[in-house]
């Protein structure tokens, strides 16, 4: 580190980064580092097919691996919670997005913000660009492990980081520098890195809640029932016992997040850092169904909806089609059943075309069928489907 002309405080520091955008900030000392059970979550399998994770472990659970010499982590916190999605889904049953999707990409519009912290981190405290590291929730940084030693919240029985200002709807990013700032008191002074649900008492509505049941215990996941994993992380086939769970969730989930009685404190965030995209809300499943690459481009340019791919978009909207009750939508399913040129899309459209009785429309694709992941979805039906009797 080159010497600074003269170093500012912490608290200015925090008020400069507040005045940037970010809602809440706090700062961490490195030592000693969190400890989750991230390798007992691992070897139970529970992070799927989520290899990246394994590769990732030792960085984690030591930020020096990640930065050598690291002595603080500052925590930001950006709040996406809006009021115009506070109220449940109309009877109209469209699609629901999780509300983080409902914006511009976060890690991109966040970027900027990083950017000029770590200018105040150099101008400010005598950093030069190699004394620190920026994250927004993609780098080899437990954040909400982190975030929770630093007080921004606790660690929810949800497994998310609950704060007492912002609820649940908090973006997490994070510096790792080599400066040593003064740490954060956690929420309790007891808190210790393994504690789960701090402040929830004995509530579980959100173990309840879980519409495929994928908390194996109090604050763990298993991302292979979780439905954020499976309409976004898994680039394969949604396991049929979970795809009547997902009802008509199209990308990610917020129910465990939504029942938390926490969020009475939610407020609309100042929404500096964030660019909305409220347009996505209005979309029908007709229209995705029939999206083209080119217009799939188009509507999703700049979301993180765009890493989804539009195969795994249809597949996704298949899954809310076949549980949506609404036989209008067989006619698009038919034809991405017998049409669409990936067996990803056409297995999950013959298990929607089945779902709303018109088996009968596929008797012929049926036959014709040779792609083994599509034929089992025909093999899983009853035959009688295919004819009516």
């Amino acid at each position: 580190m080159r010497a600074a002309a003269g170093p500012r405080s912490p608290e200015e520091l925090r008020g400069h980064l507040e005045g940037l955008g970010f809602d809440d900030v706090r700062f961490a000392s490195v030592h000693p580092a969190v400890k989750p059970p991230l390798r007992e979550w691992l070897a139970a399998g529970m992070h799927a097919d989520m290899h990246w994770m394994e590769r990732s472990a030792d960085k984690r659970l030591d930020p020096e691996r990640v930065l050598p010499g690291a002595r603080s982590l500052i925590l930001l916190g950006v709040n996406y919670w809006s009021e115009r999605f506070s109220d449940p889904p109309s009877a109209e049953a469209k699609p629901r997005w999780a509300r983080y999707a409902l914006h511009e990409d976060y890690h991109d519009t966040i970027k900027p913000a990083l950017i000029a912290a770590g200018r105040m981190l150099e101008e400010q405290f005598g950093a030069g660009p190699q004394d620190y590291r920026y994250y927004v929730d993609t780098g080899p940084v437990l954040e909400r492990s982190w975030a929770a030693r630093a007080g921004l919240g606790f660690t929810g029985k949800n497994a998310m980081l609950i704060s007492r200002r912002h609820g649940n709807w908090l973006f997490l990013a994070s510096i790792l520098t080599r400066i040593e700032f003064t740490p954060d008191p956690p929420v309790r002074a007891r808190h210790h890195d393994r504690e789960v649900g701090l402040l929830c008492g004995r509530c579980t509505r959100c173990l309840d809640a879980c519409p495929t049941q994928a908390f194996a215990a109090p604050g763990v996941v298993d991302a292979r029932r979780c439905i954020s994993y499976q309409t976004i992380e898994n680039k394969g086939v949604i396991p049929r016992a979970l795809r009547a769970g997902i009802g008509n969730r199209i990308y990610g989930c917020d129910v465990c997040l939504e029942v938390c009685p926490w969020n009475r404190f939610a407020h609309e965030g100042r929404r500096l850092l964030l660019s909305s995209r409220h347009d996505l809300a209005a979309l029908s499943l007709a229209e995705i169904l029939t999206l083209t690459p080119e217009r799939f481009a188009e509507v999703f340019r700049r979301t993180p909806i765009k890493r989804l791919k539009l195969a795994g978009l249809l597949r996704n909207a298949c899954i809310v089609a076949g549980n949506s009750g609404d036989a209008t939508l067989l006619p698009q399913l038919a034809h991405l059943a017998v049409a669409h040129p990936l067996p990803l899309v056409r297995a999950h459209a013959v298990w929607a075309v089945y779902r709303l009785g018109g088996g009968r429309l596929l008797a012929d694709a049926a036959v014709k069928e040779k792609d083994p992941l599509v034929f089992a979805e025909y093999a899983a039906e009853p035959q009688s489907a295919l004819t009516g009797v």
